[in-house]
């Protein structure tokens, strides 16, 4: 573990959050909506510079859309089977004391997938011992990513829109309507993942217009129903009976996709994703110092 303090900020499309480490601990951090689609490309270097005004003259390393081609330059892949020791070989230095992680891609005939930041946390999550080095990961968001890890590195995974389609039926189209309550992980939703995990998605979403239509259910369950139904999609597409998944989310979106794969005869176990970063970025320090 790297006993010398540096700054760390995992720089998303919408948010960025930076952490000053030392000694593998966050001592101070921040949040805010800087993220690679707010800031424009000549903006980088006073944003870095702000940073470390307010987190410390260090060391910094920069991980997420900040290597994209919307972020300050773009970075190429490191391609899977991967781990951390090949993306700390693959960091792209801005200078001396300023590194951009690499992200990952991933190619299996016509399947091709990339991700840029959530390697870190997925690789870390293994780094720090909080699940084993053959497992199988799911970072559910806006775009879900599936990993398969072995050996500790990075093997396989695919990314599905399932987050960026809740949200898209939620404000466009003939469903936004009735998508308006909050989603619980009540019956509704476990009805929606059943129901996901055997019928056609497409069909399956528009009966919910029929179904409200014909008085058959309640439009205050309309989006638990919904959002069941794109997540068992999703979450049986994965994984087959008596798989053991590690979840890296907030608690709230977390919780349902462990509903999920609990109804599907998984086992969910939730992982801290803050903890998994900083042991991934510290690691990645700790390769590149």
């Amino acid at each position: 573990m790297t006993m010398n303090a540096f700054i760390a900020v995992d720089w998303g499309t919408s948010n960025r959050r930076a952490f000053r480490i030392e000694e593998g601990v966050v001592v101070a951090s921040e949040r805010d909506d800087r993220g690679a689609a707010n800031v424009a490309a000549g903006e980088y270097e006073a944003e870095v510079a702000g940073i470390r005004t307010r987190l410390g003259d260090l060391p910094m390393l920069l991980a997420g859309m900040v290597g994209s081609n919307i972020g300050w330059r773009s970075v190429p892949y490191v391609a899977a089977p991967a781990g951390l020791a090949e993306i700390a070989a693959g960091l792209d230095r801005i200078d001396d004391r300023t590194a951009i992680v690499p992200g990952l891609s991933y190619r299996d005939g016509l399947h091709a997938d990339v991700m840029r930041g959530e390697e870190v946390q997925l690789l870390g999550a293994v780094a720090a011992g909080l699940v084993p080095a053959d497992a199988i990961l799911c970072q559910p968001g806006t775009h879900c990513k599936w990993a398969t890890v072995e050996g500790g590195a990075i093997t396989r995974f695919t990314t599905a829109m399932t987050g960026e389609l809740f949200a898209l039926l939620r404000a466009h189209g003939v469903l936004s309507r009735q998508l308006g309550h909050p989603v619980e992980l009540g019956p509704a939703f476990l009805e929606g993942v059943a129901e996901g995990a055997r019928r056609d998605l497409a069909a399956s979403l528009f009966a919910i217009r029929a179904r409200g239509v014909l008085g058959l259910a309640d439009d205050a369950h309309a989006a638990s129903f919904a959002s069941g139904l794109l997540i068992g999609a999703d979450t049986a597409a994965r994984i087959e009976p008596g798989a053991t998944v590690h979840i890296l989310a907030d608690p709230a979106l977390g919780a349902l996709y462990a509903g999920a794969i609990d109804a599907l005869g998984g086992t969910p176990h939730h992982i801290d994703s803050q903890a998994a970063f900083v042991a991934g970025i510290t690691r990645i320090q700790d390769l590149a110092a």
